[in-house]
């Protein structure tokens, strides 16, 4: 078995992102990579949100493509989440804000470092409000702080 990559090694994978047709049928499919994923979340300010959906159309957008590969996508945010929690533990004060990165109808995302209770935290420090729908944390009034891309 071979030796495990480190998070530096999952970031920088050396590929480039790739358009392709999508075997399913739905048309040209992105497969971006971490980095590009980083540089997206990069460019959610402080003060703003952004949804995984808004993310991908973005994406898909900017490299021509009629929508971004939904798993390799979810992989990605997972690798750039745990890259900012490595970076920000060896110091780094500038880390990708992947926080600001939230679910549809403002859910959390309980996959990141810290889970769901981590990822409110970071919010609520930022100054966003977090209430509890069906039991589940969410962004209060998620919609009014969405960016506009």
């Amino acid at each position: 078995m071979g030796k495990r990559k480190t998070i530096k090694e999952k970031m920088d994978t050396g590929k480039e992102p790739e358009v392709k047709r999508d075997p399913k049928g739905r048309g040209m499919m992105l497969i971006a990579t971490p980095r590009i994923v980083e540089s997206y979340i990069k460019k959610i300010k402080k003060g703003k949100l952004a949804t995984v959906e808004q993310l991908r159309r973005k994406m898909a957008e900017d490299y021509g493509a009629d929508f971004s590969c939904p798993l390799a996508t979810g992989w990605f945010i997972r690798i750039v989440t745990e890259y900012a929690e490595w970076e920000r533990g060896e110091g780094k004060k500038k880390i990708a804000p992947y926080w600001r990165l939230i679910k549809e109808k403002g859910k959390l995302n309980d996959k990141y470092p810290g889970g769901a209770e981590r990822h409110a935290q970071l919010l609520e420090d930022e100054g966003f409000e977090i209430v509890s729908v069906r039991c589940k944390p969410v962004v209060k009034d998620y919609e009014k702080h969405l960016i506009n891309w």
